[in-house]
């Protein structure tokens, strides 16, 4: 894994001000929004919508926000027309980036990730030129603050009993992979025990690339532009370094 934890930079996200948790609750709610209208406004029948419902609940959003999302993707509130849309491109050093959007405007999108991916030393490519690169896994993230006295064997006999492939224990959080398949059961499972930092389907690089230092500054900006653009849902790399920041 990248020797920075995104994981642990969302943990440090969700504690900042009201500005980031609502930048937050606007990624979700456009996840629901096209769950909903792909695939139905009954979770029971939607696994997508089943876990972006399952996510807003993890970060505390109001049953009400929920509830109007879900009307709104199945049409029975009036709102905007999102579509999902995947950028893959280079970083500085030649990190693989791949950008998950949701977006109103793909002409408007497609410009601003352009610009960002050119300012700050990376170039965006073609359709499948990095996504190989990744495998599309579960991530069930726990914080350790939550629970101080938890050892690394505990949770991984916990996690494999519950079906995961793998468990890495990282400084200020422990990450349980599952296969994308398995994710709502061993989620399910794990639940009943501890409260997530984050629970979700993540592509998750296959090996990783040891950034030079004279690239990681500009990678850095890259990857903080990209994850700041207001139609951005994820942004994933193949990224390693020691992330020595103080956020």
């Amino acid at each position: 894994m990248a020797g920075h934890s995104k994981w642990s930079n969302i943990k440090h996200a969700k504690g900042r001000a009201d500005a980031a948790r609502s930048k937050l609750f606007a990624r979700i709610t456009k996840e629901i929004i096209l769950a909903a209208k792909d695939g139905g406004p009954n979770p029971d029948y939607n696994v997508k919508l089943k876990q972006a419902i399952a996510k807003a609940k993890d970060n505390n959003m109001p049953n009400d926000n929920i509830n109007r999302a879900i009307l709104r993707g199945s049409g029975q509130l009036e709102g905007v027309n999102y579509e999902e849309l995947l950028y893959e491109g280079y970083g500085p050093g030649g990190i693989a980036i791949m950008v998950e959007v949701i977006t109103d405007n793909r002409n408007r999108t497609a410009g601003e990730m352009r610009h960002i991916f050119d300012k700050y030393g990376g170039n965006l490519g073609e359709t499948g030129s990095v996504g190989w690169m990744f495998q599309r896994k579960g991530v069930l993230v726990i914080d350790k603050e939550e629970y101080p006295e938890l050892t690394e064997d505990e949770i991984m006999l916990d996690a494999l009993e519950a079906g995961a492939e793998d468990l890495v224990d990282d400084e200020e959080v422990f990450e349980i992979y599952t296969g994308q398949g398995d994710f709502d059961q061993v989620r399910e499972v794990l639940a009943e025990k501890y409260k997530f930092l984050v629970a979700e389907i993540s592509n998750i690089p296959d090996n990783t690339l040891e950034v030079e230092e004279e690239n990681l500054d500009m990678l850095k900006k890259l990857l903080f532009f990209l994850n700041d653009n207001d139609d951005v849902q994820n942004v994933y790399d193949n990224a390693e370094y020691e992330d020595d920041d103080e956020e």
